[in-house]
């Protein structure tokens, strides 16, 4: 069983002999050194490193959750710090080209010196279920983990996101975390969220959270009906659901007028046979997880045009807030709530109009103690007289699925978001737009292999160019030949040029796919 010292003169304990408010307790003390680590951090030290556990808590197994874990591997560009040393942990083996390929990315960096910097551990546990808990699971890695960094004191942890899981990590290696507490994910809930805009006085749907039964959905919506009776669509959500797949559509159309005498039974009607955004799971399902974790409904904002811009954020371990990013979603699914992709930067027509608002959320996040990356999701909407009007819709507590391309963007180019101006720039002056998804996806995709794919990206010119800083950077790679599935970042000079590059790189992969099902002719 792993051991570590709680406190000073308590002795070696393990973490099974310690109850919850005991971890927390050892946990507050492990973070007060993240400021201590994080000034070193600047200072380029002998000794720093980090170590990364990219935890998502999935019901996939295989290559997916694999291609999930590997989403993070953009992390790999810290090490043109030439003293950094990384662990990266995931649930089996990365291939060795997939490690290659973001080495090669490295600006200014031998990649055999950054391979040398970097240990690659594979729990060989492909089974559904967080990766922190399979690391758990397996004290003697976790011995030899905390053997391997150099020096504790200027070491931290690198989650994807926060649970007790990843704080018995944390105090199992003895390092901090720079992530947000869990005891504060409550706030990232979508009832949690709804608190904290109504909190800071920011304008958000209307709506009612803190909901679990179908009866409590009925009563929100005939309330919701009486306060706005053209309400036409309202929507569901789950508080736990991430990516819009926990949300819901329920129809209010032609309806009796608010306050009639068949109202309510007309509303649990429409409440039973509401329209799932994802499509495999069964109303049935969704109303058990509603009743365990709890959701709300709100108002379906509508408008003469629509889009769903998202501001990143973080806050550094002195308590500092910086807006890091502004992103147009790419949405999908059957009611265009699912998230595929983004847009950086979100368009200049609303961009700074979501900064401020998004910065009143991040400082009352800071001040109730949350540190680490979070994102502020809206819809805006154009009226007819041209004028924009944005409602936070969502807080993510934790990486999201603009993440990576942002710091994808960032580490390879040095450069920053100007949230003034709404605009990313190089160090030199020049602009920079990305397109991204996690979704190029397609069926003929899995006539290629791994080792398929980079030839591809060689042969048919899709790597990055780190001379013009424009290009494609591929993630998710492994799971390709199994689900059909691959990620991809387009970085352009343009909004033009990066979509341009973008519908390029997946007409091309396409085009390679298709080729590789083509059957030879029989030799005579």
């Amino acid at each position: 069983m792993t051991t570590y010292t709680v406190g000073r003169g308590t002795g070696a304990r393990t973490l099974s002999e310690l109850q919850d408010d005991e971890r927390y307790a050892a946990f507050d003390t492990l973070q007060e050194r993240l400021p201590h680590v994080w000034e070193g951090i600047q200072r380029d030290l002998d000794d720093e490193s980090v170590v990364v556990v990219p935890s998502i808590t999935t019901a996939s197994s295989g290559t997916l959750t694999q291609a999930m874990e590997e989403r993070s591997l953009f992390l790999l560009l810290l090490l043109r710090q030439p003293h950094l040393r990384m662990i990266y942990v995931t649930s089996s083996p990365v291939s060795e080209a997939v490690v290659e390929y973001y080495l090669s990315l490295l600006p200014g960096v031998i990649p055999r010196h950054a391979r040398a910097r970097l240990t690659m551990i594979a729990l060989n546990d492909a089974t559904p279920g967080s990766l922190s808990a399979k690391l758990l699971a397996r004290p003697r890695i976790l011995r030899d983990i905390r053997r391997m960094i150099p020096n504790r004191a200027a070491c931290h942890l690198i989650p994807y996101n926060a649970t007790p899981l990843e704080r018995d990590v944390a105090l199992t290696l003895g390092i901090p975390m720079y992530a947000a507490d869990p005891r504060l994910l409550p706030l990232g809930t979508k009832t949690g969220c709804r608190r904290i805009f109504e909190d800071v006085g920011i304008l958000y749907p209307l709506g009612v959270e803190g909901l679990h039964t179908v009866d409590d959905l009925v009563e929100a919506l005939a309330g919701m009906r009486r306060s706005r009776p053209r309400l036409s669509q309202a929507i569901v959500k789950l508080n736990d659901g991430v990516s819009g797949r926990g949300n819901a559509v329920v129809d209010l159309g032609e309806l009796p007028e608010p306050g009639s005498a068949d109202e309510r039974g007309r509303l649990r009607d429409r409440v039973l046979g509401l329209a799932l955004e994802d499509p495999t799971v069964g109303v049935d399902a969704y109303f058990a997880d509603f009743a365990a974790g709890g959701g709300i409904v709100e108002e379906r904002i509508t408008g003469k045009r629509m889009t769903s811009p998202s501001v990143q954020m973080r806050v550094l371990p002195d308590g500092q807030v910086e807006l890091l990013s502004t992103h147009d979603q790419l949405l999908g699914g059957p009611s265009g709530q699912a998230y595929l992709g983004c847009i950086f930067p979100a368009a200049s027509e609303y961009a700074t109009l979501i900064a401020q608002p998004a910065l009143e959320v991040g400082r009352h996040l800071a001040e109730q103690g949350v540190r680490g990356r979070f994102a502020v999701d809206f819809v805006a909407v154009q009226d007819d007289a041209g004028d924009w009007t944005a409602y936070a819709i969502e807080l993510n507590l934790r990486k999201g699925g603009t993440t990576h391309p942002f710091l994808t963007l960032q580490f390879l180019t040095d450069g920053s978001y100007d949230a003034a101006t709404g605009l990313f720039r190089t160090p030199d002056g020049r602009a920079k737009h990305l397109v991204a998804t996690d979704h190029l996806e397609d069926e003929r995709l899995t006539a290629l292999t791994v080792d398929d794919v980079f030839d591809v990206v060689a042969r048919r010119r899709l790597h990055f160019d780190a001379a013009r800083q424009t290009g494609t950077v591929l993630h998710m790679i492994s799971c390709v030949t199994e689900c059909g599935r691959l990620g991809l970042t387009a970085v352009g000079d343009s909004a033009d040029h990066a979509w341009e590059l973008y519908e390029s790189a997946g007409r091309v992969i396409l085009e390679e796919a298709e080729s590789a099902r083509t059957e030879a002719r029989l030799f005579q």
